[in-house]
This record gives structure tokens, sequence and C-alpha cells, in this order.
């Protein structure tokens, strides 16, 4: 029956106990330090930055409103990651989720998807801060200083990952300032005192359609948005160390969306509008367009104290980066799913961190910046295949949900869209798919390595995710719970007298 002394919400331990697991973390992360963390994850700065002259190459400036149409499908996409993370406020975010809203063998190939596809974010995120850092120090651009540059930010995100959670959250508060400064207080200044430009100038195409259709080079101007609206997930990613998880981490992606987005249009709107000669940027003549526009309106010393704002959000963001990579290996170690599990699943007794699991999310990333080093044309490659890795994860779990609930879920966290939720989660899934289709279109340079690299990299995760999985059997080597959200979602109503408990019947 009811009890009247069970709470209206299970407490941090219980909560976790209901889904099997104990305490191991310090719970140190609030919601502002969590949605710093997501924050810079996702990083306006970064994605404007990396794909700005992209993006203006390929659709010309009307591509700034992918971010918008993005943003509002990231959006769908969080609030059923919110139901979800409410029930479920364990480490490694899409590993867990997956397993625990389908089964253990989705739940595997889900995790390796999203394992690489973070693995290789953290090279991509690594190799264009190092030009933002050659800039600085006056270095010049070559493989090799890229290389270097590139291998340092990897070792100084992992050393203070090491410190602990404590340190990577205050690391996280200082790159969201950065953030905030470097795309909002630069792009409202670029907006206000240094326009060259009209604001119609965000429905003029510059004639970069050639002869043919403007929607086909609008569509090949997504990755804009596309590489920008991830990261959000990594704010659930860490859980166990937050305070009241199952009530702030979905508050805390919906956060990082909403001012990520309105963060990225300041910034990239401001570029555009501030560019002396945004013709020489759309033909494709000025390849590195940002530092030109920096130093032309802030002068040399601004554009210089600008690059130390542009390389501290780089740096949070690779941090982040490895910390959210590091828990879900940490995760997927932790239910023996995943070769070298025991050594991954050691948490360090000082720091209270996956220390093993933060070596491999920066060692498998420098691996990669070597082959980017022997071949510079990898770069923009792996770019999209993590994108797309990571969109595939996402809608995984997104897909997963929608199947629970027409079984019968009814998600029983904190958080909760009611009536709504199965609507939102229709039209996430739809996003979705729309969202792979065009990260999944061949290129059209002719050659084909490089038209299809991005569908050839994520067969090969595919594939050899689909013959370890069938061939080693991981899943059966793991006992932890799976499927089981509905049951779950009882036992918490249960607990919180939210329902009534049925009584056995007397003899």
């Amino acid at each position: 029956m009811t009890d009247p002394s069970k709470r209206a919400e299970l407490g941090d331990g219980e909560h976790l106990q209901v889904l099997g697991y104990e305490d191991s973390f310090h719970r140190s992360m609030s919601l502002w330090a969590n949605f710093a963390l997501g924050f810079t994850y996702l990083s306006p700065l970064v994605g404007v930055y990396s794909l700005f002259a992209v993006a203006l190459t390929v659709g010309g400036p009307p591509s700034i409103w992918w971010i918008v149409i993005v943003g509002a499908g990231q959006l769908l996409v969080s609030l059923v990651f919110g139901e979800v993370v409410s029930q479920y406020p364990i480490h490694g975010g899409i590993y867990p989720w997956a397993r625990r809203l389908w089964g253990r063998r989705y739940a595997w190939m889900a995790a390796w998807v999203y394992i690489w596809a973070m693995i290789v974010t953290i090279t991509a995120v690594s190799e264009y801060g190092s030009g933002f850092a050659a800039s600085l120090f006056g270095l010049e651009h070559t493989a090799d200083t890229t290389l270097w540059l590139t291998l340092a930010l990897l070792v100084i995100a992992l050393a203070i990952n090491f410190t602990g959670t404590k340190w990577l959250a205050r690391v996280a508060r200082i790159g969201l300032a950065a953030e905030l400064i470097g795309v909002i207080g630069l792009g409202l200044y670029l907006l206000i005192f240094q326009r060259k430009q009209e604001f119609s100038i965000f429905f003029d195409t510059m004639g970069v359609e050639g002869d043919g259709s403007y929607v086909t080079a609008f569509f090949g101007a997504a990755l804009a948005g596309l590489f920008l609206f991830y990261g959000f997930e990594a704010c659930g990613d860490v859980a166990e160390e937050v305070e009241n998880p199952a009530r702030r981490i979905p508050r805390a992606m919906m956060l990082t969306i909403l001012v990520g987005g309105v963060s990225a249009l300041f910034s990239f709107g401001g570029y555009v509008l501030a560019a002396p000669d945004l013709q020489a940027i759309v033909s494709g003549e000025d390849a590195d367009p940002i530092p030109a526009i920096l130093e032309s309106t802030l002068g040399p010393v601004g554009a210089k104290l600008f690059l130390v704002i542009a390389i501290t959000a780089f740096l949070s963001c690779v941090l982040s980066l490895q910390a959210a990579a590091s828990r879900l290996l940490f995760s997927f170690a932790r239910d023996g799913m995943i070769p070298g599990h025991r050594w991954l699943s050691k948490v360090s007794e000082g720091s209270k961190v996956p220390a093993n699991a933060l070596i491999v999310a920066c060692t498998v990333p420098a691996l990669i910046a070597v082959l980017v080093w022997l071949n510079a044309d990898l770069l923009y490659p792996v770019t999209a295949f993590a994108v797309l890795g990571i969109y595939v994860a996402f809608q995984m779990v997104v897909l997963a949900s929608l199947r629970q609930r027409f079984r019968g879920w009814k998600p029983a966290g904190p958080f909760s869209l009611g009536r709504w939720g199965i609507v939102v989660n229709v039209l996430a899934l739809a996003y979705g798919i729309f969202a792979m289709i065009l990260l999944a279109v061949p290129g059209t340079s002719g050659d084909v390595l490089t038209d299809w690299v991005v569908l050839i990299g994520l067969g090969v995760v595919l594939g050899t995710g689909l013959v370890y999985l069938f061939a080693a059997r991981p899943d059966r080597r793991s006992d932890a719970p799976a499927g089981d959200a509905i049951a779950v979602a009882d036992e918490i109503r249960v607990r919180t007298g939210a329902v009534q408990a049925v009584e056995a019947p007397r003899a």
C-alpha cells in the first residue's frame, strides 16, 4: 500500500541502488558546473570557428539558418534524453540508456559507435584548436607544428582530468566564461560597432549555387549546424558525480542547447557582418578568415587577447570531451562489455576518476592525430564521421525510448513531458533520420574514397563491432540489468509513493 513516509523523490544513493549500483564517486558537481561541462563540450566557439569558412563557401551567408534548424531538432532530442536520464541518472549516458531501454546487444552497438565518434571528435577539436595556438605564439602553420600543438592540448587536458571532478568543474566554468565572452560578447561588439554588411546578407546566396539550384548548396552547408549541436549529452555522462542528477541534468541539457544556439547565432552572424571582404570568403579565396576579421576589428593586441580566450575554450572543450568519453568507457567496462574491462573500470583512490579510461581517451585521439599528420586531407572526413557516428548513437536511444513507450513505459523520473512525451519522441526521431541522411550523402568530387569516406568509416566501425559482438559475445559475460525501463519506473513510483504497491494476498 502507499506509504506516507515515502518521499516525492528518491535520494541520489537510493535511486542508484534501485538501478543496481552503489555510489563510487564524489557528488561535487552542481547544476551550473554540469551545464558548463555540456556547454564547453558543445562549444559554439569551437563549432563556429572550425566550420565558418566551409559553411560560407558551400552555402553562403544563409547557411546561418542551419543553426536555428539543427538547434530546434536537437532540443527535441534533449527533451527525450531528459526523461531517460531522469529515470536513469547513471554514468555513461548513451550506453546505459540504450541498455536499459532495449537490451545488451543493442546497447553494445550504440556504445561502440558512440565511443569511436567521441574519440574522433576529441581529435578534430584538438586539431582545430592547434591552429589558434599557432597563431597566438606566432608559429608557422605546418603539419609538424599542428601535430605537436594537438598533442599538447590532449596531454594538458588529461593532466587536468586526472586531478578530479572539482578541477574538471572549475576549468569547465572558466571555459564557459571564455565561451560567453568569445561568442556573445564579441558577437555583439561586431554587430553593433563593426558591421560592414546589411542584415539582408543572410538571405543573399552570393552566387554559391552557380548554375544549379541553391537548395543543393544549402543542404550541403548543413554540417555548419550539425557539427555544433551535440555535447549536451555529456551532462548525463557524469551523472554519478552530480547532486540531484535526476532533476538537474535535464535542465542542464536544455540550457546547453538554448544558450549554445543563441551564442552561435551571435558569433556566426557577427563574423559575417563584420567581414571586410565577404566575397573573398564565399569564393574560397580566404580559407582562414577569422584571424583577419579579428585583427581588422580589434587590432593586433585585441586579436591576441581574443586568441587566448579562444584557446581556453578549445582546451575546455577537449577536457570535457575526454571526461565524457572516459565515463562512457568506464560505464561500458563496469558491466564487463568491453575488452580490458577490469583495467578500464578502475577508479583512482584519491581523485575518484576512471584514470585508465582517461588514458585511453587521450592516447587513441593522439594516434588519430598522427594519421592526420601523415594525410591532412583526412581532417574534414574525420569531422564528418564523428558527427554521423554521434547522430547514429543518439537516434538509437531515441528509437529505443519510442519502442518502450509503445510497450507502455511512462518515465518515472522527476523530469517528465507527460502526454507530450510520445509526440516529442516521434518528432525527435524524424529529425534525427533527416540529419543522418544529410550527413551520409556522398560527396560529388569524383574521387570515390573522398566522396564515400564517411560511410566507409561508419561501415568499418559497425562491421568490426558486429564481428566482435557475435564472435566474443560480451553481452553473455554481463549480468547487469537490461531492458527494465517499465519495471524500474514501477519500482520508483512505489518507493516514492506515487502509486500503491500491490499487497500480497493473505493466507
